[in-house]
């Protein structure tokens, strides 16, 4: 991500070249500089979680039916999938067949 010099909007690359959408100012590119940047596709890869003997983990549990099983405990651990402003999700695995889903947002 590059910031203009002059206005300090958000520049895109345009022609080879960063444009901000704002101004107009234009600036070159810097390939060096640009190795160091973090994408959106550099995002994509979050962490995986192991969750296999998850009791010996210390995963907490909770009283939820399994979609799969019918069994009514659960483990479950939160996590960010989407953006910052949004919350976390909760995903669960049935203690009894560990089965794996997630609590959608209604």
């Amino acid at each position: 991500m590059e910031f203009c010099d002059e206005c300090g909007s958000m520049m895109k690359v345009e022609d080879g070249v960063w444009t901000c959408g704002s101004c107009g100012h234009t600036k070159a590119r810097d390939s060096d500089n640009e190795a160091s940047m973090v994408t959106t596709q550099g995002q994509e890869n979050s962490e995986i979680v192991d969750v296999s003997e998850a009791e010996d983990n210390g995963l907490p549990s909770t009283k939820v039916k399994c979609p799969n099983c019918e069994n009514d405990r659960a483990y479950y651990y939160m996590q960010q999938i989407r953006s910052a402003d949004e919350s976390e999700t909760r995903f669960f695995i049935c203690t009894e067949c560990e089965h794996k889903w997630r609590e959608d947002d209604h």
